[in-house]
């Protein structure tokens, strides 16, 4: 190995420890802090390093070592009276040990980004705890629910192509599923955010979480709360929009998970869609009071019936927008695209993405396709503000949902095919 290699190694190293270590030296660790960590950490780059040359046996033996040291530092702390000494700081000093090897055997990046969750980890300990006593019965259910969907349910169905013909033979059990655990996955990660920020957030982040769960609930709930709460338009208005602005973020990265080798053609006029509700989201900011906002109840998004249903929507428009193709052209996808897009977003999406993977249509259908889904998915959201909301935050939305809608309709118009 070259020997500049080997000290960036080491540097490697060195910085993951400290960064570990000083965490640790905060939280006040008996067993270990700023030195040591680095320490143990450029320890097992040596070990590597030493094992390229007299064998694996060295990393065993530096492990069973390390694992000694710490057991009998345990030892002197129970006698010394600590009845609680823990095993945080001794699983880490263990996990940077195998970082610091694997910095030689294996890929730096990963090495690294193991290393920094280590520090992320240990760092979100408050946040893990308060998540954990947020999380009440019902929602560890459902958590359980989205282990079953990802990892029973997926792996048993079958990878083969079905279909009521052979010109619609487009759905795989697997593919589908696949791609529902990945939105039901984005979504639980929004209500995992919601659930560690609690029910009094800015309304800026009510926002962004209500977009990443589910914009169109979202519209229902504080087109509900305008009526409820006096004076409460400008925020449930600011909350709206900017839900419907992270709607452009989420449809890019699942463009991105399903079609990456298509992603930088679709995705440039959906970025500017996203910078154009953003500066809308921005005027909706500057017009709205700057005070905290009550985030309304959301329900999991990892139940398995919800689940289900998403799967049957989604190969419903994944057959409707095959066949739409088939027998009546490019216009038959756009009609399939704005009715899709009245009741989901990501399924029409998720179709128009793993279409243009498969060579069915062309990129610029694609995000064309996306684009008009989401134009009509404002129109159902301003449906339902009408409906539900009261008359000031009406005319706000009718304004915010305006300017985004005539934004999509110059980007359909000037972008080049």
């Amino acid at each position: 190995m070259e020997q500049s290699r080997v000290f960036q190694d080491f540097a490697i190293a060195l910085g993951l420890g400290l960064l570990v270590g000083l965490q640790r030296e905060r939280a006040a660790s008996a067993l270990a802090g700023f030195r040591t960590f680095p320490l143990v950490t450029m320890l097992g780059v040596l070990s590597a390093l030493l094992a390229a040359e007299f064998g694996g046996w060295i990393i065993v033996g530096g492990f069973l070592a390390l694992a000694a040291l710490m057991f009998a530092s345990t030892q002197v702390r129970l006698r010394g009276g600590d009845t609680d000494p823990g095993m945080t700081t001794e699983t880490a000093l263990l996990l940077m040990f195998g970082v610091g090897a694997y910095l030689i055997v294996g890929y730096r990046a990963v090495a690294v980004v193991v290393g920094s969750a280590v520090a992320v980890l240990l760092y979100l300990k408050p946040q893990l705890h308060a998540l954990a006593q947020r999380i009440g019965d019902q929602d560890f259910k459902s958590i359980m629910q989205f282990v079953v969907i990802s990892l029973v349910i997926l792996p048993v169905l079958p990878d083969q192509v079905y279909g009521p013909s052979d010109a619609l033979r487009v759905l795989n059990p697997y593919r589908i599923w696949w791609l529902v655990v990945l939105i039901v996955g984005l979504s639980l990660g929004g209500y995992l955010i919601y659930k560690v920020f609690g029910d009094k957030v800015g309304a800026v982040v009510g926002g962004i979480v209500g977009g990443l769960i589910s914009s169109t609930a979202t519209t229902v709930s504080y087109a509900r709360r305008s009526r409820a709460v006096l004076g409460s338009a400008g925020l449930s208005a600011l909350v709206i929009m900017l839900a419907s602005t992270v709607l452009y973020a989420r449809v890019m990265a699942i463009t991105a998970v399903v079609s990456p080798a298509s992603f930088l053609r679709v995705a440039p006029p959906l970025a500017v869609m996203l910078a154009a509700t953003i500066l809308i989201s921005a005027a909706a900011w500057r017009s709205a009071k700057r005070e905290t906002v009550a985030m309304p109840e959301h329900g999991n998004p990892s139940e398995l019936k919800s689940a289900t249903l998403f799967a049957l929507l989604f190969a419903v428009v994944l057959l409707g927008i095959t066949g739409a193709k088939q027998y009546f052209g490019e216009q038959g996808l756009f009609a399939v695209a704005a009715l899709s897009g009245l009741i989901d977003l990501d399924a029409i999406t998720l179709s128009a993405s793993q279409m243009v993977s498969q060579g069915k249509i062309e990129a610029h259908t694609a995000w064309q396709l996306m684009l008009v889904a989401s134009m009509a998915n404002l129109i159902f959201k301003f449906v339902i503000v009408a409906v539900l909301g009261e008359r000031a935050l009406v005319r706000r939305i009718a304004l915010w949902f305006a300017l985004a809608f005539a934004a999509g309709m110059m980007v359909l118009s000037v972008w080049p095919s």
